[in-house]
């Protein structure tokens, strides 16, 4: 038997409990997969606790999507993995756990030097942090702000964003200023006076916003900075988005991702593996955790732990 972390009523962290499940059996174009790490990401306590909305809970419900493993064993029509296979892989229906089945589409396979923790991290962050830089058109010649430069989403961001050759600014505390240099990004602290250390830096304006912290000072200074809404978005305050006429994926509003959108998302996660084989690609973790104390991994995820946490079963 497996093991998988699930819930059965929305919650504090304690609602989670470890429970007993079968060994997955692979379907047609799925892939069984021996999870050595799983990351946690905030939509998983946001989706634990109601904050964002989901389906009834009518039974035990699995938690997490971003996970990295082994392949223990494919399903029919499922070509380039076979066991064995070290991989990383997004969008699975629970990956707190110590197996999992998942789309192939959704598995892609680890170059060497890339751990199962690293794997873990990318899902999530990587692919909104690709998928938003994509979709706003961020490319040479572009003056990136982005808020929450030390968040994963936006550490994610400045590096994309300055391997396609974009300058990036980024908002941060005085305290996470060096880890958002080191990742290519002129830091800039938050708090008042905001708008004006933005223009004192990049005193020809920034062309491009990607908001991924949510706070309302970082909307106002959005709106302040820049007059063309379109390239302006934000990952956490979809429901607000459409009043201020700026975009959001995801975050909470009522529009779903476009096909394309969603096809950069998976794209991240092959992109950054790539990158990160050859050191142009680092993902900062903050705490590993065993899986039974998920718990505690979510916990210090809404308390707003520096650094991406993993589960390791």
């Amino acid at each position: 038997m497996a093991h998988a972390i699930v819930h059965t009523e929305f919650g504090g962290p304690e609602v989670l409990t470890l429970a007993e499940i079968p060994d997955p059996v692979p379907g047609e174009g799925e892939v069984a997969i021996r999870v050595e790490a799983a990351g946690v990401n905030p939509i998983d306590w946001k989706l634990r606790s109601g904050i964002r909305a989901s389906a009834p809970l009518d039974r035990p419900r699995r938690v997490g999507f971003d996970g990295a493993g082994v392949v223990v064993s494919v399903g029919d029509g499922v070509d380039g993995l076979r066991p064995g296979d070290p991989v990383a892989f997004r969008d699975a229906a629970g990956s707190y756990a110590t197996a999992v089945a998942v789309a192939a589409s959704n598995v892609f396979v680890r170059l060497s030097g890339v751990t199962a923790a690293q794997g873990a991290a990318l899902g999530i962050p990587a692919g909104t942090a690709y998928q938003s830089l994509r979709s706003l058109g961020v490319r040479g010649g572009d003056t990136l702000l982005v808020h929450g430069g030390s968040g994963s989403v936006g550490q994610a961001a400045i590096q994309f964003a300055a391997l396609w050759g974009a300058r990036v600014l980024a908002t941060t505390s005085a305290g996470r200023a060096g880890r958002v240099r080191e990742l290519g990004a002129e830091p800039i602290e938050y708090g008042p006076g905001l708008v004006g250390r933005v223009r004192a830096a990049a005193p020809d304006g920034v062309s491009v916003i990607l908001d991924a912290a949510g706070a309302d000072e970082a909307i106002e200074a959005s709106l302040d900075l820049l007059p063309d809404r379109s390239r302006i978005a934000t990952i956490v305050r979809g429901k607000d988005a459409p009043g201020w006429g700026i975009r959001a994926f995801s975050g909470g509003g009522a529009s779903a991702l476009t096909p394309q959108q969603v096809a950069w998302r998976v794209e991240a996660v092959p992109v950054a593996l790539a990158l990160m084989a050859v050191g142009r690609f680092s993902v900062e973790f903050g705490g590993s955790y065993r899986l039974e104390d998920a718990a505690d991994a979510q916990r210090a995820s809404q308390d707003g732990a520096p650094g991406k946490l993993v589960l390791e079963p």
